[in-house]
């Protein structure tokens, strides 16, 4: 606050002492632990007001206050309002360098610069040391607070290196955050204006951990078995969505996923890149073997294989939570699927192309709406 632009008379005089000392008293109210007022709203003001002298964006810019990200209704509405908000700057444009905005307003992806691993070389360019990709923008919703893994690729091992280098890049920073600055933001998405429900808000702080919803209607109860931790059975699709769907957050794979994969994995591929809905450039990957041979990819994305160099890791990407996902809209790491309804149609295909050919799965109109509506009660 401004106290020089207060009135000096005296029925003003005691107004900047009472203020400033309620100030003070929150900032004290518990010396520089985390959850104090005064570090919460440092927080919030560096998350939603704070460029760090860079190309305007703050940390605000790319995550809502609603959905923890930006859809393509929000790009859109903002474009109309001001052409020149700078979400549509830099990585948000469509060249990367600040001309057209078309793309994110049509899939709310921005341009990601990765760099290559020692053994990953790009079939149309040897020496390129990295390359662009379009992704969505994580959401921050329950995230930061109950999911350890950060990113689509996982390559963030915290909040506060999550934070430097999104300042650093997508921000264009002119000036680099302090330590505290980082250590600030990270608190501050672990408040309570990130969580999507109390129950979440509650096991995030020791609680216990939320379980599955029983469901209202018929409905809801039909789209439950989907998520229900089960064996899987021939012509059945029970259990389905927990294989890749389970434990308290539900993003994580299930004791039921055929081996080898170990209950608790966080990465899959769900062929969103094999698909590319959102019709993103294929490019070719050379990849080098241990043994020296080669391997040559075609993928708009390799996912976590640009982290790791592994082929195993080709197109697999981190299994968000299903907790709250009916307010983080778009979907999928290159945001293909646009709505829950999308969610549902891509895992139909994928459950027919996995299952036995001889007696393949179905999800029918009926059992993709059971889905959305159980989904929809996941908060």
């Amino acid at each position: 606050m401004n106290f020089g632009t207060l009135r000096s008379r005296t029925r003003y005089a005691v107004l900047p002492l009472v203020i400033l000392t309620g100030y003070v008293s929150a900032i004290a109210e518990s010396g520089s632990n985390g959850n104090s007022l005064g570090n919460r709203q440092d927080g919030k003001r560096l998350f939603e007001r704070e460029t760090f002298a860079g190309n305007g964006r703050t940390c605000l810019t790319c995550h809502s206050r609603e959905t923890g990200t930006i859809s393509p209704s929000d790009a859109r509405r903002r474009f109309q309002a001001d052409p020149y908000d700078p979400l549509f700057l830099h990585d948000g444009s469509d060249d990367g360098r600040g001309r057209g905005a078309t793309r994110v307003q049509k899939e709310a992806t921005i341009l990601v610069d990765m760099p290559l691993p020692a053994n990953v070389t790009l079939a149309n360019d040897a020496n390129a040391k990295s390359v662009v990709l379009r992704r969505g923008i994580p959401s921050t919703l329950n995230a930061p607070a109950l999911d350890p893994v950060l990113m689509w690729d996982g390559r963030e091992p915290n909040l506060e290196a999550q934070a430097l280098s999104a300042i650093r890049g997508h921000a264009q920073s002119g000036i680099l955050p302090s330590d505290k600055d980082l250590r600030r933001i990270a608190e501050y998405q672990q408040t309570d204006d990130f969580f999507t429900s109390p129950s979440l808000r509650s096991y995030a702080r020791g609680g216990p951990a939320p379980t599955l919803p029983e469901g209202r209607t018929d409905s809801e109860k039909r789209g439950r078995r989907f998520f229900e931790d089960r064996p899987l059975a021939p012509n059945s699709t029970a259990g389905h969505c927990a294989v890749c769907h389970s434990g308290p957050m539900l993003n994580q794979t299930s004791r039921f996923f055929p081996a080898p994969v170990p209950p608790g994995s966080r990465f899959q591929n769900v062929l969103v890149s094999e698909f590319n809905a959102a019709g993103n450039p294929v490019q070719d990957f050379i990849f080098r073997k241990p043994d020296g041979s080669t391997a040559v990819v075609s993928s708009p994305d390799p996912g976590r294989a640009l982290i790791t160099g592994n082929l195993a890791d080709v197109n697999t990407f981190k299994i968000p939570s299903l907790r709250g996902i009916r307010h983080t809209a778009p979907y999928f790491h290159d945001n293909s699927a646009k709505t829950l309804e999308d969610v549902a149609a891509h895992y139909a295909k994928v459950i027919f192309l996995i299952s036995d050919p001889s007696a393949p799965l179905i999800l029918t109109p009926q059992d993709q709406a059971d889905m959305v509506a159980y989904m929809k009660l996941l908060d």
